[in-house]
């Protein structure tokens, strides 16, 4: 059984409702749901929601899920999509019942077209894609029918044996279905049921060379599995009379009910496979996985939590109603989930050296640092100080205005968890910059209590030189600086060029894992962390999830104005 979370609780809303009914009602005794995604790129933060509200649907109502492929387009399809689909589910925390794919079908298939013909509802049609294109009519016009429309039983039989026999090029026929062609709808006048391509399928090979269209695959596939509610996107809503036309007219095992929910649509987010596809393929981000990326793996590697998805899922709800999801819903659902989880350590990006002349140059000693503030069962951890540390560099300005409250010449600050410290002096390279900070520290203000009794404004958080660990820490942001970037006529003119800033002599506080594995960090003051994918004790690497505030709730704001 699919159980993420055993203490989770069911979410209302309208197909839960329907189920709850065909439950009641008998028309149901056990649902089956499936999630089927094209195996022709990896899943985003768009799919997760179907992920979400298909498992979570079986989940809650005792039933089973399938994860089925629908893999009848050989010439987009590989195994590595098929890999990271499963994994990506597996890493949403949910289980399926069975792992067909369309092809598995492909004989059945083939005799339920078949079948078509037998009842004179399909035809084999000798016109060019371009030719059926024009006479499939407009909105408000009918279209116009094939002349190959009329062929008997025995010709459309004949053509469609020799087609599944590799005897004709590509798009020189293609089998439709006789529906109408003054429909209103569309979908239903008399659209390709099965097309020819000489293309080797991933699973299949090159035992086919005709292939069955998405409709027509996909109820049929769904009533071979028994799914007892298909759950599809809005955009599948004009479809439906396709669906339900091709389960009436054949004999299957049962009829499932297709429902429509609106799909996800994230502001400063695009899900299209084909542009995230030439994000990759132009090199502009490091393949599907880029943490940049919606992908779910580039999420996941970034450092987002399964926990924060299904939450996400959970509170935009499911509607028929489009609708734009604002990019801080998701951003704070991970931070409500990183601050529970993630351990409490320092880290400096951008270094600057500063020198404690008054401590004692062969002397460590060490602080006692809470693992996390609000769960003592996380515990504490060592923190070596020596006389010589980092900060960051933009805890220092040598012409401070009265309210910088951090480190200025003649100024005293506090170092997170340890003494109080003055700069005293600015030591600078030839060119100008600076190259270290010569400060002085007061040995009765350990932990910031001083017989005085006096108190500074500014903390700031540092590392030890002779004990840091070297690091490439990796800041990123979003992707693309627009609301709707798919509303761009060049995704390039969407990019936002500060989404990465590599920082590569980061210092790390010692008590940091540096390999690979889904272990959190929040370094104080900078963001959440997590090691990369590539990150070994050799070479730490670290990406940062997110930051510890929204940096994006004014731009929006000022947008908004615009």
């Amino acid at each position: 059984m699919n159980t993420p979370s055993e203490d989770r609780a069911p979410v209302t809303n309208f197909i839960r409702d329907i189920i709850a009914h065909d439950i009641k009602s008998g028309k149901h005794s056990h649902i089956i749901t499936r999630f089927p995604p094209e195996p022709n790129g990896y899943l985003h933060i768009g799919h997760a929601k179907s992920i979400c509200l298909n498992f979570g649907v079986a989940q809650d109502f005792n039933g089973d899920c399938n994860l089925r492929f629908d893999d009848t387009n050989p010439e987009k399809e590989e195994q590595e999509y098929i890999d990271s689909i499963r994994e990506d589910v597996a890493w949403l925390g949910f289980k399926w019942k069975s792992n067909p794919s369309a092809s598995d079908y492909f004989d059945q298939l083939y005799e339920y077209a078949v079948s078509l013909i037998n009842k004179g509802l399909a035809y084999v049609d000798s016109l060019s894609p371009d030719e059926m294109r024009a006479q499939r009519g407009t909105l408000t016009e009918p279209g116009t029918e094939s002349p190959y429309r009329n062929r008997s039983i025995e010709d459309n039989l004949d053509f469609f044996k020799r087609m599944k026999a590799g005897e004709f090029a590509d798009g020189e026929h293609a089998l439709r279905a006789k529906i109408d062609m003054a429909s209103p709808n569309i979908n239903l006048r008399d659209p390709v049921i099965y097309r020819i391509r000489h293309a080797t399928h991933h699973s299949t090979g090159d035992l086919w060379c005709i292939y069955p269209m998405y409709d027509f695959t996909h109820c049929l596939s769904d009533a071979i599995e028994g799914i007892t509610h298909s759950l599809c996107t809005l955009e599948f809503e004009d479809h439906r009379p396709l669906y339900d036309w091709f389960l009436d007219q054949l004999d299957t095992p049962c009829h499932p009910r297709q429902i429509e929910f609106a799909r996800l649509q994230l502001k400063y987010t695009l899900t299209s496979k084909r542009k995230l596809n030439q994000l990759v393929q132009e090199g502009i981000v490091d393949g599907w996985d880029d943490p940049r990326m919606p992908t779910i793996s580039g999420m996941r590697r970034r450092g987002f939590t399964p926990e924060s998805i299904r939450n996400f899922s959970d509170i935009i709800g499911v509607t028929k109603k489009d609708s734009m999801i604002e990019m801080g819903v998701l951003e704070n659902c991970l931070r409500e989930d990183l601050n529970v989880r993630a351990q409490r350590r320092m880290a400096v990006l951008n270094p600057l050296k500063i020198i404690i002349e008054n401590y004692p140059e062969d002397q460590v000693e060490y602080f006692d640092g809470k693992n996390h503030p609000q769960y003592p069962d996380f515990g504490t951890r060592k923190i070596p100080f020596s006389r010589e540390l980092y900060i960051e560099q933009e805890d220092f300005m040598e012409d401070a205005p009265r309210k910088f409250f951090r480190l200025a010449p003649g100024r005293e600050v506090r170092l997170r968890f340890a003494y109080y410290i003055t700069c005293q002096q600015v030591i600078k390279n030839e060119d100008g910059s600076i190259r270290e900070l010569i400060c002085s520290y007061d040995p009765e203000s350990r932990g910031g209590n001083t017989p005085d009794g006096r108190k500074v404004k500014g903390t700031i958080h540092w590392v030890s030189a002779a004990h840091a660990i070297d690091a490439e820490v990796r800041s990123y942001d979003r992707l693309f600086n627009v609301v709707n970037p798919a509303r761009a006529e060049d995704v390039h003119d969407t990019l936002n060029p500060k989404s990465l800033q590599i920082h590569p002599n980061g210092k790390l506080e010692p008590e940091i894992e540096t390999s690979r594995q889904p272990l959190a960090y929040q370094f104080e003051r900078l963001g959440y962390f997590i090691a990369d994918k590539h990150s070994s004790a050799e070479k730490p690497v670290f990406n940062r999830t997110m930051s510890l505030r929204d940096s994006w709730a004014k731009i929006e704001k000022e947008q908004d104005k615009n």
